[in-house]
């Protein structure tokens, strides 16, 4: 079963080396992506900050959706459909901002909400190369 996921949960790309220098835990979650455990976006954010790098987040959202009660197995679902559908812009984290549980006709349904974030040394966003680049562990600029 995967872990537990919830609004402010925040993933990683586990091919991303730059993660270790931030001493944050995390556990596997699908395929190269871990979920950081105890710290939310914020957290996250001012650990990095103060490490002199700059956590980015994407004002664009994607969203995802699956019938029947939110659950860990339909979350993890919908945050592979998530995955999938960012992967080619190659972002190295990915914050959970929405679990909502509705119904239509009563028939329960959820829709997962997530912002693509951007951990990198630069405050303006690297090109889809540069991303490209770090992502495929070819040498990076420092």
């Amino acid at each position: 079963m995967p872990p537990t996921v919830q609004i402010g949960s925040i993933l990683w790309n586990q091919s991303n080396s730059m993660k270790k220098s931030f001493a944050v835990e995390s556990e596997p979650y699908s395929g190269t992506w871990s979920l950081v455990k105890r710290l939310n976006g914020f957290a996250l954010d001012r650990k990095i900050h103060a490490a002199g790098w700059n956590f980015l987040f994407m004002a664009e959202e994607t969203k995802a959706m699956f019938f029947g009660t939110p659950s860990s197995k339909g979350i993890h679902s919908a945050l592979q459909r998530i995955l999938a559908e960012i992967g080619p812009q190659h972002f190295n984290s990915l914050e959970v901002t929405g679990i909502d549980a509705r119904h239509f006709l009563g028939v329960p349904y959820a829709v997962v909400t997530a912002h693509s974030r951007h951990v990198q040394q630069n405050w303006n966003l690297d090109d889809l190369a540069q991303r490209t680049a770090e992502c495929n562990g070819e040498l990076v600029r420092a």
